[in-house]
């Protein structure tokens, strides 16, 4: 679709949260710096060490940030769908990417330099205001996985996934994962069978019901509520 017509990457920062209190002339001029990147499945955006001379946002698809252990095993640290965004802290420091990105799908990306920010930066407080207040919602949120790690149990990890943003809602529900098993299961830093395990015992347990990518979560309050035996 994207290539069907040219894109507003005025309007699409106009958007985000990051930029909507920016003027239309700074959002111009921003966008003017801009550029689009499109990457196939499986295209990486950056390794570990590249250097960071920019931000980006995701327009289309999903990025995945990870690093790999000395054992060879990889650690999904963030996934990145559509209107996130990723490496604001790191290209602030002028340091080396410290994770790897890539796309998991056809991907579009919007490449945002570090001289336009800081431009930005130095004529208007309010933009300043917005991008601490988005780096701390992004420290906010590992800090929450860290904890979440250290303190809940396998299970307890896969049932908050399932239930983020169910709200209070008692009717059946159906989250469909966004991305493969295993890569999920390395975002909540558990093994992919011992996740797999933890699906077949809640559908065992009649808490949920599994389509493939599609979890149906037949009584949410119940599936909260679950207490593994």
């Amino acid at each position: 679709m994207l290539e069907a017509r040219p894109f507003d990457i005025p309007r699409f920062l106009g958007r985000q949260p990051l930029f909507s209190a920016i003027e239309p002339a700074a959002l111009e001029r921003l966008a003017a710096s801009c550029q689009l990147r499109r990457l196939e499945r499986g295209a990486m955006v950056f390794h570990v060490g590249d250097p960071c001379e920019s931000f980006w946002i995701t327009v289309v698809g999903q990025v995945r940030l990870y690093v790999i252990a000395p054992n060879g095993n990889e650690k999904v640290i963030e996934l990145i769908g559509p209107g996130g965004s990723f490496a604001e802290a790191l290209m602030f420091l002028g340091k080396p990417c410290l994770v790897n990105a890539q796309a998991l799908a056809d991907t579009t990306l919007l490449n945002v330099p570090r001289q336009a920010v800081l431009d930005e930066l130095e004529a208007d407080p309010k933009f300043a205001m917005r991008m601490l207040a988005g780096l701390s919602r992004r420290l906010h949120g590992l800090v929450a996985d860290v904890q979440a790690y250290a303190l809940q149990s396998g299970i307890q990890r896969v049932i908050g996934y399932l239930l983020r943003g169910a709200g209070d809602e008692e009717a059946e529900l159906v989250v469909s994962l966004p991305v493969s098993k295993a890569t999920l299961a390395s975002r909540l830093s558990l093994t992919p069978e011992y996740f797999s395990r933890v699906l077949r015992e809640l559908e065992d347990a009649g808490l949920i019901r599994v389509d493939r990518r599609d979890i149906h979560i037949l009584d949410p309050q119940q599936l909260a509520n679950y207490q593994a035996g």
